[in-house]
């Protein structure tokens, strides 16, 4: 699996800051044969605090090429460090560009861009000169450094079309992105949800009997032939929840599974084959499918077994028997082996796994289940975060290397030690471990943002008081939750950021996976076929437990069982979205 275009990440990513500096180049006709010319723009599209992303698009002026090299220098100490679309080099303060086999053609007018990302300190000025083939472009007015208030538009992405043969390298530039027509129906029947009832859902195959479709709904098949609709002349995505292990979420009661801890072959003969045979059909091959695999299941294997405080008898029997590690081995190398699907693997969430104990053995085991059962690495095309949570997705008052009086943050009873203080840091941090531990260069990230907006008026507007580390964190925080282990139909929370492709560097795209509005878990008791069962943590009146320090659980009232619609929750979600609707 070929990808080349991805906007990675650096290894040691710190918070990023969007930033938009662009200088527009014009080049000049000179004597000769062929009459050369061009036209660069070039666009700071991510800043840190050592390092950017930029994207450079190249339009010819002149006459038509097969080849092309872009020349320019820096004036600061800027360095190229991983770049797509183009071959680059460096040699002292000069940057080389020379198209790859499937950009050099450019016809007259015709256009081409690539993209870098690069560490710097000081200041990061836009480069004053280019040239195209030798020619030098006359230089436009330009900035001479980027400006530090964030674009309303997410960072150009690299080119969507594949070389034939090839993966997308992010499957969701350029696509639009499958909307499910039962979901929809369901939230624009609610007063104000036609606001939202267009975005793009996953469809969540939670048991056997929804491939075929329950009770009368869609089907696996149903869903691909309507997204063939939906797709039109374009590129689509859909985007399936494959989600029913043996002994399914062996930490949470409200999302148990049909299958018992050692149904492994059912498992695989019952579900993921039949999956697999659907999504290989060729009448579906123009999708773009993107597989989330198994939620809320490897990490607890290093979280809730023997030896931790939060240790379960169900956890500590699925680590003993294997099956969470060769279910997900199996479906990634049956799943992956389709050209046209992309695997994401579930890798929890910055309040589950950021924590120095938690982090490196969870991304060690994800490489573990990615090469069982016949599979490789290349079966990932990335990892999703955030899953049906609700972790803040960026917490802009405080950093994980504040201090309050000499007092790390990181005291705080809400940090409590952890590493991370939102789900992008999380996210690009995993990533980069993932890639060192021998996961593909260009990985990509998805981050779920159905349910971590925490908008409305409760939402902070500035930093907490500066008296003690856990004032300056609880008043500054937008995650309004009890605790960080409070996973179940929250009050307060809100619509996070909408679905979008090519975010932030290292990220695929924010998503919706976790469908708003359906519910986490029943607040009480409630018999079914489907196998849930009932978790306090989904009570209103319960006091918790070791994994959210004996806190009130923050859960909502009169819940139905996981899956089904809530409609308090779905208003309470758009109440408090931020972005607001």
């Amino acid at each position: 699996m070929s990808r080349t275009s991805r906007t990675a990440l650096l290894a040691a990513l710190g918070l990023i800051t969007a930033t938009g500096a662009t200088a527009t180049v014009f080049g000049t006709a000179t004597a000769g044969a062929a009459t050369p010319g061009c036209k660069v723009d070039y666009t700071v599209t991510n800043q840190w605090s050592t390092g950017f992303g930029a994207n450079v698009v190249v339009t010819n002026t002149g006459d038509p090429l097969t080849v092309w090299t872009l020349e320019w220098s820096y004036a600061g100490n800027q360095q190229v460090t991983q770049g797509w679309n183009a071959t680059l080099t460096q040699s002292g303060a000069t940057v080389t560009a020379k198209n790859v086999s499937y950009n050099g053609t450019l016809a007259t007018g015709g256009s081409t861009s690539f993209g870098f990302n690069g560490s710097y300190s000081g200041t990061n000025a836009v480069p004053a000169t280019f040239k195209l083939n030798g020619v030098t472009c006359n230089t436009a007015t330009q900035p001479t450094d980027p400006p530090t208030t964030p674009p309303t538009t997410p960072p150009t992405t690299p080119p969507t079309t594949p070389p034939p043969g090839q993966k997308a390298d992010n499957p969701y530039a350029g696509a639009k992105v499958y909307v499910n027509p039962e979901w929809s129906a369901k939230a624009a029947a609610e007063p104000g949800g036609t606001r939202i009832s267009n975005q793009p859902t996953g469809v969540w195959l939670d048991r056997i009997a929804a491939i075929d479709g329950v009770n009368g709904g869609m089907g696996l098949r149903a869903h691909l032939d309507e997204a063939l609709k939906q797709k039109g002349s374009g590129e689509l995505v859909v985007q399936l929840v494959v989600y029913n292990l043996p002994g399914r979420d062996c930490a949470a009661l409200a999302s148990n599974g049909e299958l018992g801890p050692t149904e492994i072959d059912r498992y695989k003969t019952a579900y993921i084959d039949p999956i697999a045979a659907i999504l290989a059909d060729p009448k579906y091959a123009g999708l773009r499918i993107v597989t989330t695999v198994e939620i809320d299941s490897l990490p607890n294997l290093v979280t809730n077994v023997a030896g931790r405080p939060t240790e379960t008898a169900n956890c500590n029997v699925m680590k003993e028997n294997g099956n969470y590690i060769k279910g997900v081995g199996y479906a990634l190398n049956k799943l992956g082996a389709i050209p046209n699907v992309y695997n994401y693997v579930d890798a929890g969430h910055h309040g589950w796994l950021g924590w120095d104990s938690n982090f490196g053995p969870s991304a060690e085991l994800f490489k573990q289940a990615a090469t069982a059962e016949g599979s490789t690495v290349a079966n990932v095309h990335g990892f999703i975060v955030n899953t049906a949570n609700y972790s803040a997705l960026k917490e802009d008052h405080f950093k994980i290397t504040d201090s309050v009086n000499g007092t790390s943050v990181r005291t705080s009873k809400w940090i409590d030690w952890n590493q991370y203080t939102d789900e992008l840091s999380y996210a690009q941090a995993m990533r980069a471990k993932l890639v060192s531990l021998g996961f593909d260069s260009n990985l990509g990230m998805l981050i779920d943002t159905s349910r971590n907006g925490w908008g409305g008026t409760a939402r902070p507007t500035g930093p907490g008081a500066l008296t003690s580390v856990d004032t300056y964190v609880n008043g500054g925080r937008y995650d309004r939750r009890i605790h960080l282990g409070n996973w179940c139909n929250q009050a307060g929370a809100g619509l996070g950021e909408r679905p979008q492709a090519a975010p932030a560097a290292g990220i695929d795209a924010y998503v919706w996976m976790k469908p708003p509005g359906e519910s986490d878990g029943a607040s009480k008791e409630i018999p079914n076929t489907e196998g849930k069962g009932f978790d306090r943590m989904c009570d209103p009146t319960y006091t918790g437990n070791a994994r959210n320090g004996n806190n009130m659980s923050g859960a909502l009232p009169d819940a139905p069982i996981s899956g089904h619609w809530f409609s308090a929750q779905f208003q309470e979600l758009m109440k408090n979205a931020h972005p607001a609707l």
